[in-house]
């Protein structure tokens, strides 16, 4: 049986990557660390490196509720303290009695100087504060070329991850029996749209299923999906429970409140 069975044809070289990572560190008894990962990419690390006797994984992003996260896999013997992760906390100054900032446009800054978002990890914005955890490794970098956010100048201070602002995540749980999985049937259920208001949104690119762009109306979601539609919020398939007499697919979701 093999292994790719289990993942989508597009998430075929990610899982390539995480094999070899175990492989590494079993056989040649070395640590890896990787970079952040969204929590789709944090689920198929541990389901791939699952019980083994001879590798462990454990993720990490800063804090107890941050959702994008470095992994960090090593033997067994080996212990995994926060250190491990190498990660710095920026607090974002800016002049909050005049400028308003959004996470879209801490975001942008952070592309915009040349980093990938996999060198990031989450970003919290709130009235007068903006903090954002960076992989140690570019902090440097960060520091010295991060001076503008939109209009507004802005300074980097590196702080202790103990002063990371958590804004924990709330999930729904909800249930509902629909035709199919396709995605334009799935989101017309979870949002509680008509069929044809949600294939515009998809036809557009405003539809992402595990933080990649879903433009396919027909594409097919599976257990454990991310969803998120631009203006309605990130919805996830917790499971899939089974089919109704009438052949109707029973699923149990949740959405982020």
């Amino acid at each position: 049986m093999s292994i790719f069975q289990h993942y989508r044809e597009e998430e075929r070289p990610f899982v390539e990557q995480v094999v070899s990572w175990k492989e590494e560190v079993g056989l040649m008894h070395q640590v890896r660390r990787t970079d952040f990962l969204d929590p789709r990419e944090q689920a198929i690390v541990k389901s791939i490196i699952g019980h083994d006797e001879d590798v462990i994984v454990q993720c990490f992003g800063g804090g107890p509720t941050t959702e994008r996260k470095r992994a960090y896999i090593c033997p067994p013997y080996l212990e995994i303290d926060p250190s491990k992760f190498d990660l710095t906390l920026f607090s974002i100054h800016f002049p909050a009695k005049f400028v308003t900032l959004t996470h879209s446009d801490v975001l942008g800054s952070l592309m915009n100087i040349g980093l990938v978002r996999h060198k990031f990890g989450d970003i919290t914005v709130e009235q007068d504060t903006a903090q954002v955890i960076v992989a140690s490794e570019i902090a440097d970098f960060v520091e010295m070329n991060v001076t503008k956010i939109g209009k507004a100048s802005v300074r980097m201070e590196p702080l202790p991850l103990s002063e990371y602002k958590s804004s924990p995540a709330t999930w729904s749980d909800e249930a509902a029996t629909i035709s199919s999985l396709r995605i334009d049937t799935v989101l017309s259920e979870i949002y509680n749209l008509s069929r044809a208001k949600v294939r515009p949104y998809i036809e557009k690119g405003l539809v992402k299923v595990n933080w990649r762009i879903c433009d396919q109306v027909d594409f097919v979601v599976k257990e454990g999906d991310y969803i998120s539609v631009r203006g309605y919020g990130r919805s996830k398939i917790d499971s899939l429970e089974g089919r109704t007499k009438k052949d109707k697919v029973r699923i149990r979701y949740g959405k982020l409140t």
